[in-house]
């Protein structure tokens, strides 16, 4: 939230605003959809059912040891920036929210299908991942490792702030967002998969998708407490792997060409 103008702080008027949200009669509905932002109030909340999807880089504070502050900008605007639009290409997303190095979204599941399009959703952050890094490795810099995690449940969405200042955002609680950012902190960690995905996702999941995860058992080792894979967008990786073959085959036309003593001519462009 940015700051336009400051007010000066008083504790008693502070007082009497905490008494006024404290002594309210709000009403927090539960619904089957997101609704829309300009339903809420600071009087009001919803609870409903969605899915959270939580992106964030493993081992970040080491990245500063590794490159200059001018390389470390351009790495974190290279993630965010397409971590959103990816998170922002879902047709159901409601809500992208950037903290730090970690990205998640809010989406709109009152379906099965949409909660695999959502699952659909990380494979494409995975996919990014791949790309980013072999972008980053052209470039001599060290790859980043992401953890992503979905997990499906109840959220209370509702707007906080401070009324009347314009100082304001929807926020969302609830056991979904804790879960989602507790599995995205557990990807790529020691043995880890790179998505973590919790069990409420895995059931209701297609039984395509539910084959492409493997179960993580908890310390009692009896039910699976989550379920983890390496799961990649196939039109992504392809593309990937076409890049790859051309950059291979333009090193190599350039090597054979100055073992002839030969140049490759540029391009004119014409103005």
């Amino acid at each position: 939230m940015e700051t336009k103008t400051t007010t000066a702080y008083d504790v008693a008027t502070s007082d009497a605003r905490l008494k006024e949200i404290l002594d309210s009669a709000e009403t927090f509905d539960e619904v089957d959809t997101i609704p829309a932002r300009d339903r809420l109030t600071y009087s009001n909340g919803f609870y409903v059912n969605c899915t959270a999807v939580f992106i964030d880089i493993r081992e970040s504070s080491k990245l500063p040891k590794n490159h200059t502050r001018p390389v470390l900008g351009k790495i974190y605007r290279a993630y965010l920036s397409e971590s959103v639009a990816i998170m922002n290409s879902d047709p159901n997303c409601r809500e992208v929210v950037i903290n730090g190095d970690c990205v998640s979204g809010i989406m709109n599941t009152p379906y099965k299908p949409d909660i695999d399009t959502a699952f659909g959703t990380t494979a494409k952050l995975n996919s990014l991942m791949n790309i980013l890094n072999w972008r980053l490795e052209q470039k001599g810099y060290i790859p980043i490792r992401c953890g992503i995690g979905i997990a499906y449940g109840r959220a209370l969405m509702m707007k906080a702030g401070y009324k009347g200042s314009g100082l304001n955002d929807v926020i969302w609680m609830g056991n979904v967002v804790n879960e989602s950012s507790n599995l995205c902190h557990q990807g790529h960690k020691g043995i880890r998969k790179a998505i973590q995905v919790s069990t409420d996702v895995y059931g209701n999941l297609n039984s395509q998708n539910k084959g492409l995860l493997s179960p993580v058992y908890g310390s009692l080792g009896l039910q699976p407490s989550q379920y983890e894979g390496d799961i990649i967008n196939t039109a992504m990786d392809n593309w990937l792997t076409e890049q790859k073959q051309k950059a291979t085959n333009t090193t190599a036309l350039a090597s054979g060409l100055l073992g002839q003593g030969l140049t490759i001519p540029r391009t004119r462009t014409w103005i």
